[in-house]
């Protein structure tokens, strides 16, 4: 293994982050980060923001712009928010919302953390306008988050990628359901690395997984623990198109890291966070969005081309 990988520029920061922050928002909160994203059929961009108000509870604001960067329109009130009277399991907040669309289903899936006496466990909801929405439970028993579903079934099954922790550390899995409530048949997908590595002891999915020839290309996050804190960066590997939970190739360094002083400092140093993307109308410019230091929305653009391009180069099976 080649002790230099060259990473090129695989992402540039925006030269308006952060795009997002507590200080636009109508109502009083104390910071907005880790947006879910959606490119909506007329073309717009639309974030759901995770907001966490003055108590340290979240719940999700809906922002839609025209260009994905600038002129945001937000939510006067809270667009989707806790209910602990029916759903005790989010008691204390609902957090990191990652969307997808599902064209079987005409609509839109939000699998986001619910957090609850017992810890956090992992709830999908259902909408078809972002004003309207159909819980459909608690599918995952805590302690697991991170979790996106795939946009299309796999031998009649609806596939979601989530991040239990157990004895054994916090590694990728992917679960399989016919239903979207009913779920079994766990898969280990992707393991995190033991010992000194950028990812060692503790990883997690970041945006959905992405569709694309060559297979799914699937962003996460891997924390390393230091003796001043966590660092929080991203990754790369590829799955494959058929059966995605085969791991054909992964990336064995980051790919994005906290650099800029938006990422470096705020409520939680030290952190990009991606949990939403784009993708343009040339089906190859991505625009990933992501948390900056718990604090702020912000977003790198990139290319899908050049990310497969790189895990080619650099990725080990």
């Amino acid at each position: 293994m080649s002790l230099m990988i060259d990473q090129g520029e695989l992402f540039r920061r925006h030269p308006a982050n952060p795009i997002l922050t507590a200080a636009q928002w109508p109502y009083p909160i104390h910071t907005v980060f880790n947006p879910g994203a959606i490119r909506l059929k007329d073309g717009r961009t639309l974030l759901l923001c995770r907001c966490e108000d003055h108590r340290g509870l979240s719940h999700f604001c809906k922002a839609i712009s025209e260009d994905g960067i600038t002129g945001w329109q937000i939510d006067r009130s809270p667009t989707f928010q806790p209910d602990p009277d029916n759903y005790p399991e989010e008691l204390w907040g609902i957090e990191d919302p990652r969307i997808t669309f599902v064209a079987e289903l005409d609509a839109y899936i939000i699998a986001y953390t619910a957090f609850g006496k017992v810890g956090p466990g992992v709830s999908l909801a259902k909408t078809t306008d972002f004003v309207n929405f159909e819980r459909l439970g608690l599918t995952m028993q805590p302690d697991d988050k991170d979790a996106a579903l795939f946009p299309c079934k796999f031998g009649g099954c609806f596939l979601l990628i989530h991040r239990p922790i157990s004895s054994e550390g916090a590694d990728l899995w992917v679960s399989e359901s016919p239903d979207l409530k009913n779920w079994g048949s766990p898969k280990l997908l992707l393991r995190a690395r033991r010992g000194a590595w950028w990812d060692a002891n503790k990883v997690g999915l970041s945006p959905p997984p992405i569709e694309t020839p060559k297979g799914w290309l699937v962003l996460y996050h891997g924390v390393r623990t230091h003796a001043s804190g966590s660092l929080y960066r991203v990754g790369l590997a590829l799955f494959d198109l058929h059966e995605p939970h085969k791991l054909l190739r992964r990336g064995p360094s980051w790919i994005i890291g906290p650099e800029a002083p938006y990422e470096r400092m705020g409520d939680v140093n030290n952190v990009v966070f991606p949990t939403g993307y784009t993708i343009g109308a040339d089906r190859d410019t991505i625009y990933m969005y992501y948390g900056a230091a718990d604090t702020s929305v912000c977003v790198t653009v990139g290319s899908i081309k050049r990310l497969l391009e790189w895990i080619e180069e650099h990725g080990e099976a």
